[in-house]
């Protein structure tokens, strides 16, 4: 992708020039990858963070800028993205969504010690090694927000099937790590949500459906307006965080500020509304300066594997 050289406003958004237009759903498809890597590296500053402290530190976080208890790079990404390209790439070497597969990659992601990784995703591939079982079993307490953060693989790779081989997928995945029916929930209609997007719904709509199915379903989901602070890694409090932001705001860069700023598990509550807002609003809405910082190779491998993940769906079964 090559980008234009004009001079620019700081918060005016990308104008891209491109050699070869690409058509809206992979555009936005896209956006939603490069917003999942977006939301996580500008997240990962405040992780654990109060908005007082971020506050206090910051004012308003609104610069990709590296540091937090990780200590990273500007840019630099978390598990949220390094565990969503694992399981991409176990997608497209295995033609479609495989469970064994899925967790081999996250096994493999596992031993080159990615920066940061999540005690149950831990655990549980711990126990996939011995077993060779690529199904967690079910558990009460596996609901955290580990599967929830590396859905949009899923939604890429099952975009246009049954409801029923998503809702399939959807667990696959999930199950390597997190089988729980809360979390299950979360998962589904996150990447139904994104399927939404891509295919051009308004938020609306998407809300009255998708999100008020999940919370007639599973009542802890209900949200109201307020500004829930501090939410933590269990996937209700992520998802509800989310939803209170992608709902709240008109623009994408809105959208991730609000919710970083809101402290708590701030990589996986920004990655998984910059993943919904970027299939919402699409490229042209992303901060060029947001673009700009982003580590180049998480980038272009993110828009790389969002087409190959697309060509696959249009691949017949």
């Amino acid at each position: 992708m090559f980008w234009s050289g004009e001079l620019i406003a700081r918060n005016a958004p990308v104008r891209r020039r491109v050699t070869q237009e690409r058509p809206p759903l992979y555009e936005r498809a896209i956006a939603a990858y490069l917003g999942l890597a977006i939301g996580d590296a500008l997240g990962a500053t405040v992780e654990f963070m109060t908005p007082a402290e971020i506050r206090l530190q910051y004012g308003v976080h609104d610069e990709i800028r590296g540091g937090g208890w990780l200590r990273l790079k500007p840019g630099q990404v978390t598990d949220d993205t390094t565990m969503s390209l694992a399981l991409g790439e176990s997608i497209l070497t295995a033609g479609a969504v495989d469970a064994l597969a899925a967790a081999e990659a996250f096994d493999a992601w596992m031993r080159g010690k990615p920066v940061d990784i999540g005690n149950t995703v831990r655990r549980n591939l711990v126990t996939f090694r011995k077993s060779r079982h690529p199904e967690a079993p079910p558990s009460e307490h596996d609901a955290g927000n580990g599967a929830a953060m590396r859905v949009l693989p899923v939604a890429l790779a099952c975009y246009g099937r049954s409801p029923e081989q998503v809702i399939a997928a959807s667990r696959a995945q999930a199950h390597v790590t997190h089988h729980n029916a809360v979390s299950d929930a979360a998962c589904e209609t996150l990447v139904f949500m994104v399927q939404d997007f891509l295919a051009g719904r308004d938020a609306l709509s998407v809300e009255r459906e998708r999100a008020a199915r999940l919370v007639a379903d599973f009542p802890c989901y209900a949200w109201d307006r307020k500004h829930a602070e501090n939410p933590s890694g269990y996937v209700v409090d992520t998802v509800q965080a989310v939803f209170q932001s992608l709902f709240a705001t008109e623009c994408f860069e809105d959208c991730l500020i609000d919710i970083v700023n809101r402290g708590g598990d701030a990589d996986t509550t920004g990655a998984i509304a910059g993943m919904l807002a970027g299939a919402r609003y699409g490229l042209e809405a992303i901060p060029r300066r947001w673009l700009r910082n982003l580590d180049e190779l998480t980038r272009v491998r993110c828009e790389k594997q969002a087409e190959a993940l697309l060509r696959l769906a249009e691949t017949p079964v």
